[in-house]
């Protein structure tokens, strides 16, 4: 494809600024994209994988090898308009009908001076970056790991059984638990390969994918000579990256991001006196009490995690609560450990205003048919949970129509 634009550029003024503070200057915005449908061979496929819940692989793949050749084809541009590195790069999805559009987008930066060839890919923006390169981390590779799942046919079932009675339904926590920490596994891989020792600035998305939910993670895969001794299993931290420069000026390091999840039925019996409670007014005790439950298992899973590879300190940490329905609720807390290292700081005492400066929207556009890149937002699993029936509706249709061509 002919490139058009030659002096077009994602990055802000305060992006530009805190780049002239690291010697580079601005470049060329870069995008590639690529668009798939699922199919229907794929289709049938990923229908029956959501049957026993769990990752949907055929779904994890296809997302998966969408993004890459967008990468590849945003990468393909940057070369071609020169720079040392590309910075802000985003995963962006885009629905047009029974296809996706995967759009990848990043903004190329230069030195000053000196020929210059590739050597770095970020997903910080370079604000983020000016933070990640003065707490001591190199910049290598924007990195991604992600997993499609469903807690499927079989889950529901059994866990309609379970719900019954009131307390943590370990069937779902473990399905829940286990897919989300495949996405934390591909994204460390990823920077393996590349020979880093921490994967920073993780940004963690959740949303409704093809009849399931996708959970993707995304960061920069970087080097801190203090974490040599990582380069094997590299560190992950889902800290901002201002966050980071204030705990790496106080001399502390992330360590691992860690994860805990639990699901909870409030019970046939505790269902009922709820309802009734809601009626009368006043506090719903059972609620209050299963809720509070929730909380304390998932966040001693990840204060366990933390105490297992040696951390000081849990920070960071967000919540989320989730509706599944039926009387049952997921409660997900995520957070990094962190460490204190002798020697270790940032290399100027203070941040520039730049650099923390949020920039703000001066675009606004609420009409109807705007598509919404927002790579923050995320649904409650109730609603994504809808996803399985109508993929399994579609696979009864398909054999019914199967059975009567055949008949014909």
């Amino acid at each position: 494809m002919q490139i058009q634009h030659q002096k077009v550029t994602g990055l802000s003024g305060n992006e530009i600024y805190c780049l002239n503070r690291l010697g580079m200057r601005a470049g060329q915005l870069c995008v590639g994209n690529s668009v798939v449908a699922i199919g229907l061979t794929g289709g049938i496929g990923a229908g029956l994988s959501t049957l026993g819940g769990g990752e949907v692989s055929e779904i994890t793949q296809l997302v998966r090898e969408g993004r890459i050749r967008a990468y590849d084809r945003m990468m393909n541009e940057a070369r071609q308009h020169g720079g040392v590195g590309l910075a802000g790069v985003s995963f962006d999805l885009i629905n047009h009908g029974t296809n996706i559009e995967f759009v990848t987008i990043g903004s190329a930066v230069h030195k000053e001076q000196g020929q210059e060839t590739l050597q770095f890919t970020t997903s910080a923006d370079v604000q983020q970056l000016y933070c990640q390169m003065d707490s001591g981390f190199q910049p290598i590779h924007f990195v991604f790991g992600n997993v499609a799942y469903s807690i499927g046919l079989g889950g529901n079932i059994l866990g309609a059984l379970k719900r019954l009675g009131r307390g943590e339904i370990s069937e779902y926590s473990e399905i829940f638990d286990k897919t989300r920490h495949l996405a934390l596994s591909r994204i460390v891989d990823e920077a393996k390969k590349c020979g880093a020792n921490s994967v920073i600035g993780i940004e963690t998305t959740i949303s409704p994918l093809l009849g399931a939910q996708e959970m993707i993670m995304v960061g920069t895969a970087s080097k801190h000579e203090t974490l040599a001794p990582y380069a094997s299993e590299p560190v992950t931290s889902d800290m901002t990256n201002e966050e980071m420069w204030n705990m790496a000026n106080m001399g502390y390091l992330p360590l691992r991001l860690v994860m805990g999840v639990s699901v909870y039925s409030l019970g046939l019996k505790g269902g009922i006196f709820a309802s009734l409670q809601s009626i009368g007014g006043g506090e719903v005790t059972g609620l209050t009490e299963i809720l509070y439950e929730a909380r304390e298992k998932a966040l001693g899973r990840i204060e366990a995690d933390a105490e297992k590879c040696g951390a000081d300190a849990v920070v960071g940490v967000k919540t989320r609560v989730y509706d599944l329905g039926g009387g049952l609720v997921e409660f997900m807390a995520i957070g990094t450990a962190v460490k204190k290292f002798p020697g270790v700081t940032t290399k100027n005492d203070a941040l520039p205003p730049q650099a923390i400066i949020v920039d703000r929207e001066t675009m606004i556009d609420s009409t109807d048919g705007i598509i919404s890149l927002d790579r923050s937002s995320s649904s409650s699993a109730r609603r994504l949970q809808q996803g399985p029936i109508a993929m399994v509706a579609a696979v009864i249709f398909f054999i019914i129509y199967l059975l009567k061509f055949l008949s014909h």
